[in-house]
């Protein structure tokens, strides 16, 4: 049976999903190659290998490890994931440093588009964003509006961890700050520890403080002391996943038919069903939504 809490939050990422097609449109994980280095020659080893720059979000929740083996069970291809903030993975893939790109700030990907980084950008998968806290709840943000909490916190001085390392989840944060018209006024309790997720999670859970974190990794993560979810369910904590092969035309070197398959599988029925199958004490941790 599922928990009510499960209900609901896929009740509230469907509402999330219809809102999203209509405004939109629709550290490092590696995965070892298991051949003996005399099992094969080393160019067609490394022709099998592709790198991915993505978010700590998730690899920190655990998906990669889950997807990245069916993928290779399924094509013969190796992914090495390369785990920084959206912001940073983009910039690598500018480089030239990645083959395909899977990241979380609708924004800075359509910008990637635009300045010509990337064949086609796809969506792929959602979750949203929570606001989580001590379960004392000191500043009062309890409820499900992100700009009325954010106003509570600044108002109280409250002790915030932001990760401050251009994520697609320190972008969001500070979209909301802005709506709630406090980009240059969040508190003298707000902290930026320029770090992923999960090391934010780990500053809040030591210090009593807030922080703003994606649902996968919250849920993955174990270390939590008092820290409990005070504002979800609202629409503004949508949270888009798309993925992207890095354009030849810009970096020769991509491997466009290896980094492509890799992005037809995750959007096909299997990959999507992959998705959905990964769970974490029977929550779903992301849910799929390519539209091909």
């Amino acid at each position: 049976m599922k928990s009510r809490t499960s209900v609901t939050c896929h009740h509230l990422f469907k509402h999330f999903r219809a809102a999203a097609l209509v405004r939109w449109g629709l550290a490092a994980t590696l995965s070892v190659a298991s051949w003996s280095a005399g099992a094969q020659p080393a160019a067609a080893v490394d022709a099998q290998t592709i790198v991915m720059a993505s978010t700590t979000s998730t690899e920190q929740s655990g998906l990669f490890g889950y997807l990245l083996p069916a993928f290779k069970k399924a094509s013969g291809i190796d992914i090495k994931v390369v785990a920084v903030g959206t912001g940073q993975a983009l910039d690598m893939a500018r480089r030239g440093d990645a083959d395909v790109v899977f990241v979380h700030d609708q924004a800075a990907e359509e910008k990637f588009m635009a300045e010509g980084y990337g064949i086609k950008r796809f969506p792929v998968m959602y979750n949203d964003f929570v606001l989580i806290g001590p379960a004392a709840d000191p500043a009062k943000v309890k409820g499900r509006d992100i700009v009325e909490a954010l106003k509570k916190l600044s108002a109280a001085n409250a002790s915030f961890i932001s990760r401050g390392d251009k994520s697609g989840t320190d972008a969001a944060e500070r979209r909301y700050w802005k709506q709630a018209g406090l980009a240059d006024h969040k508190g003298t309790g707000y902290k930026e520890c320029g770090c992923g997720m999960g090391p934010a999670l780990n500053i809040a859970s030591s210090t009593g403080a807030y922080v703003l974190s994606d649902r996968g990794t919250w849920l993955s993560f174990k270390n939590r002391g008092d820290l409990t979810v005070l504002v979800e369910g609202d629409t503004k904590l949508f949270n888009q996943y798309g993925v992207m092969v890095v354009n030849p035309a810009k970096h020769p070197q991509v491997k466009v038919p290896q980094a492509q398959k890799f992005v037809d599988w995750v959007i096909s029925p299997a990959g999507q069903t992959t998705i959905a199958g990964y769970k974490i004490e029977g929550q779903q941790l992301f849910f799929p939504d390519a539209t091909q």
